[in-house]
């Protein structure tokens, strides 16, 4: 069940705000009955005529792709750079759920389900990202600590503990590669948790979210979520469960 002014702004036969306005001048009919009550729910199935005329209700879509680099997360036109949602073929009008950098790859998720890219991204709800990044420098045992243990950012913020692990040092190109645990979303965090070090990433690819991986798919391939991946996210979100792997 979701709520009529929500469907209709979906459905894009108006704002949520002019919906909730159409509702209220009683514009809006559910199975042929005027409904002026906002906040009303409605179920799939029933018809809904927005001054009377029948608005067509998209199907929940829900992807994952290997996002490659030279790419933008966005759906504004830009001659120049390729969007992410211009390499899937799908008729409904879907979104990134986050974003990820021009210059990084990896697990990314595509939907026209609001409700459900704002569980999956919201901070609260901790889900965890598994970044394998490379940064110029050798990585000092004091830095690895401040990560496990959060570093202040350039606007004063504090993240929450993170987790390292695989650790490969290359001495002679002054560079290290490691596996990077966080359950935030912040704005370009990893970068910005690098920078605060006194490092420069080279290489950002994410590799895992939560227990989905793109291992099998290639550079800008995607494929369709199974009902069983989507119920999955939706409970791991709901419940915080993987608070746990970082903090243990």
């Amino acid at each position: 069940m979701e709520r009529l002014q929500k469907v209709i702004a979906q459905a894009g036969a108006a704002s949520r705000r002019k919906a909730e306005v159409l509702i209220s001048e009683g514009k809006v009919t559910v199975n042929g009955v005027i409904v002026t009550e906002l906040g009303t729910k409605v179920k799939r199935g029933d018809q809904i005529s927005v001054e009377g005329k029948a608005i067509v209700r998209e199907n929940k879509v829900y992807f994952i792709m290997n996002k490659p680099k030279k790419c933008v997360c966005t759906n504004e036109e830009n001659e120049d750079r390729l969007r992410a949602i211009d390499l899937i073929a799908c008729e409904e009008r879907i979104f990134t759920v986050g974003r990820l950098d021009y210059d990084t790859s990896g697990v990314l998720l595509l939907t026209n389900d609001g409700e459900f890219a704002n569980l999956v991204t919201h901070p609260r709800h901790h889900i965890p990202k598994i970044y394998n990044l490379t940064i110029n420098g050798v990585l000092s045992s004091e830095d690895i600590r401040k990560i496990k243990s959060g570093i202040v950012l350039d606007d004063g913020m504090k993240t929450l503990p993170a987790k390292i692990k695989h650790i490969t040092y290359e001495k002679e190109k002054r560079q290290t590669t490691f596996d990077l645990t966080i359950v935030e979303g912040r704005n370009r965090q990893v970068k910005r948790m690098m920078e605060a070090l006194g490092y420069q990433v080279r290489r950002l690819h994410r590799k895992q979210l939560a227990f989905l991986s793109v291992s099998d798919l290639s550079k800008g391939d995607y494929r369709i979520l199974k009902p069983f991946e989507i119920k999955k996210l939706k409970a791991l979100a709901s419940e915080g469960t993987y608070e746990h792997l970082i903090l243990e």
